[in-house]
């Protein structure tokens, strides 16, 4: 089903003349061209030097008793793969789009801004968005709730008004999503966490 999917066309915003989706795939987490400010820190009469580091989780290796499990897992990275380029595009031009409507004084303004963005977006991804599957359609709505710390519902609630998040809301749940889903990494989502953490990292 590609009408679900097409919703969330709302939330790519155009890409700039040097990014592209294949670009956000590059991703990578080396330190290189980063230098940390070692601080002096004393403990137990003793000063020595320290820096913060990252929280690292640590995923075991995923086992698969059947085949079939197997083969779930392999079509759930497939669309993960798929989906998360968008995700981050979200993320990023979600931040763009609130520093301009900052700037942006009336309300005709703001109204004319976001249907400029949105007949670019249409342009840009309406083709990619209703390819999509129902499966990664639900991919996507959990990633975006990740990636922004809103829900779907919320976002075009907040850009679009009440009336129409409540029609959305009512199409998805005609065809089993539903916008308002929450992405739980130490829950339902964990395997979802775990293979974008290893997307991060260039292992898958």
């Amino acid at each position: 089903m590609r009408l679900i999917s097409a919703i969330l066309v709302f939330f790519l915003y155009v890409a700039d003349s040097t990014g592209q989706i294949d670009s956000l795939k590059q991703r990578n987490d080396t330190l290189q061209g980063r230098s940390y400010l070692l601080q002096n820190v004393k403990r137990n009469g003793v000063t020595l030097p320290e820096v913060e580091i990252k929280e690292v989780t640590v995923y075991a290796h995923a086992k698969f008793p059947k085949k079939s499990d197997f083969r779930k897992y392999d079509r759930l990275v497939y669309n993960l793969k798929k989906v998360y380029p968008y995700a981050l595009i979200v993320r990023n031009r979600l931040a763009k789009i609130n520093e301009d409507m900052n700037n942006i004084k009336s309300d005709k303004e703001r109204k004319n801004y976001l249907k400029k963005v949105e007949k670019d977006v249409f342009a840009d991804y309406e083709g990619d968005i209703r390819d999509m599957t129902i499966t990664q359609g639900r991919l996507l709505i959990k990633l975006i709730d990740r990636e922004t710390q809103n829900t779907s519902y919320m976002l075009i609630k907040d850009y679009h008004g009440k009336l129409a998040a409540a029609f959305w809301q009512g199409i998805a749940r005609i065809f089993g999503t539903n916008l308002k889903e929450e992405y739980d990494p130490y829950g339902d989502d964990a395997l979802i966490e775990s293979i974008i953490l290893e997307i991060d990292a260039g292992r898958l």
